[in-house]
């Protein structure tokens, strides 16, 4: 059974020859959309909620579940004497959240490609759960370059 990668954005690891765009060759306009990019700013939240490392995972989880996306893998760190990094792997791209209790701040990137997902609907849980008094929320398309988007890509997988 032939597996598809069809979420992916080009990277490092494919088929060269075929996708390579060199920096200085003009950039095509997007053609496709690969995906959406929210990178959210909190700001006096919970700080208790921000160094609980169990919490986070369950918050983490089901932001993943409200966007849409399928939870592949969920690692997470505390550290000492404060603060939680969290990456959470998703079929689709990731969550990440790292935050300072002392100052009431997390920072958190949500990617998901596809356009099945939600990706805002897991940073309002985000908010929402660690209390949030103020936010900032960016979000961005990430696009295919026409030149990308109309080659046909398989990955480069070696037998080991």
């Amino acid at each position: 059974m032939e597996q598809t990668l069809s979420c992916l954005h080009p990277n490092p690891g494919w088929d060269n020859a075929q996708t390579h765009t060199p920096a200085s060759a003009p950039i095509d306009s997007a053609t496709d959309m690969v995906g959406k990019h929210c990178i959210l700013e909190l700001y006096d939240c919970d700080k208790s909620k921000l160094d609980d490392e169990a919490f986070l995972r369950t918050t983490i989880t089901t932001a993943a579940k409200r966007a849409g996306a399928t939870l592949l893998n969920l690692i997470t760190h505390r550290f000492e004497p404060q603060g939680v990094t969290g990456l959470a792997l998703l079929a689709e791209s990731h969550i990440s959240i790292h935050t300072w209790p002392e100052t009431g701040y997390a920072a958190v990137d949500v990617f998901t490609c596809g356009d099945h997902t939600m990706p805002e609907k897991a940073c309002q849980h985000l908010r929402d759960e660690l209390k949030a008094m103020n936010h900032a929320l960016r979000s961005f398309l990430r696009e295919t370059p026409s030149a990308v988007a109309e080659v046909e890509r398989t990955p480069e997988c070696t037998p080991r």
